[in-house]
């Protein structure tokens, strides 16, 4: 894997260069600055593993490629395609990435085990998911109270949809050993999954709860796909995909992560200020699962899921720590520090 690490003085020389003594810029003089001072800064390398590129709620990642916001900031970034945030997290501590875009809540779950990870950049602000009841078991399961005894699906075991199952379960007095979650990912093996029988319900994403509700397969029964309908559902604000990666690395990159996160947020609102159709096309064809229309219908219902500006909801992380405190092992008794799995320090400076 190539790595190029640039000098914090070329780095700070350059940017000295660029910003000294001259007048306060107007908007568009500062954007084009902070262009240039990217473009002269040494190339960097890095890999970031996603859970997901194909599902909406990691959308972020592969239209920062596609808009050539990494380029734009000198970056060479490699996007690794991985079933599940778990797994993002778990290459992320063997140092085999760089970073891992997964769900907020690893960050707290493994400063738990004495591991410590930073979201450096927030791309949701609300899980994006829903739990799907397979028609035939509707009648039985009309609510999380119903989880008693039944086989749920997750993307994996570990994964932050296993975490909001056993939270919703426990929300509603159902053990987190009262029921079977069953890791079957997303997409057509979520799908297979619901008709077989394999799983009674399950939690999964856009644009496979799309293609359920079109087939009649499948029913929503609990909608975390808004921050609105999050709040109702949790009872909080619950931020999802984000980036983050090792502290350390953090602390000796700062330009480097500085520069990712100008790529990320630049994508965020842009994302904010363009329609779905306009955002679907600069996507690969493959994303859309053979039905385009249904694709946008998806998006068009979730964007109100996408952090505008990048930064971590204030409260936020409080209350994502008293979700896992309910059901997770790695968190009940700790002493969590959640300074230390955030940081609005790159969002506040990007330009």
């Amino acid at each position: 894997m190539r790595r190029r690490f640039a000098t914090l003085g070329l780095i700070a020389t350059v940017v000295i260069a660029a910003c000294g003594g001259a007048a306060t810029p107007s908007p568009s003089a500062t954007t084009n600055a902070t262009a240039s001072v990217a473009a002269t800064a040494e190339p960097f390398a890095l890999t970031i593993m996603v859970g997901g590129l194909n599902k909406q709620i990691y959308l972020p990642n592969k239209l920062t490629e596609a808009l050539g916001y990494f380029k734009e900031q000198n970056l060479d970034v490699t996007l690794i395609d991985e079933p599940s945030g778990k797994d993002s997290t778990t290459a992320l501590i063997a140092s085999e990435v760089e970073g891992a875009s997964g769900s907020y809540d690893h960050t707290i779950d493994v400063q738990g085990l004495g591991k410590n990870l930073t979201e450096v950049v927030q791309l949701l602000r609300a899980p994006g998911e829903a739990e799907m009841v397979a028609t035939a078991k509707a009648s039985e399961i009309k609510s999380a109270a119903d989880f008693k005894g039944r086989k749920l699906g997750v993307t994996s075991i570990g994964s932050g949809t296993h975490g909001l199952t056993q939270y919703l379960a426990v929300k509603n007095g159902i053990a987190t050993d009262q029921f079977t979650p069953i890791a079957v990912g997303a997409g057509d093996t979520f799908i297979a999954a619901i008709k077989q029988g394999t799983i009674d319900a399950g939690m999964t994403t856009e644009p496979t709860i799309s293609r359920l509700l079109k087939t009649g397969d499948a029913k929503v029964l609990i909608d975390l796909r808004t921050p609105d309908g999050t709040r109702a559902a949790l009872g909080g604000d619950y931020p999802f995909i984000s980036i983050y990666m090792r502290s350390d690395w953090v602390a000796s990159h700062k330009p480097q992560v500085q520069r990712l996160v100008n790529a990320y947020v630049k994508t965020l609102k842009w994302i904010g200020s363009h329609t779905p159709q306009e955002i679907a096309d600069k996507l690969p064809v493959d994303y859309y699962a053979g039905d385009k229309d249904l694709y946008l219908a998806a998006l068009t219902g979730s964007m109100p899921m996408f952090s505008p500006d990048g930064k971590m909801p204030a409260g936020a992380p409080d209350f994502v720590l008293k979700v896992l405190q309910t059901y997770n092992n790695n968190v009940k008794g700790k002493t969590i520090d959640l300074t230390k799995t955030f940081t609005n320090e790159f969002a506040d400076a990007a330009k």
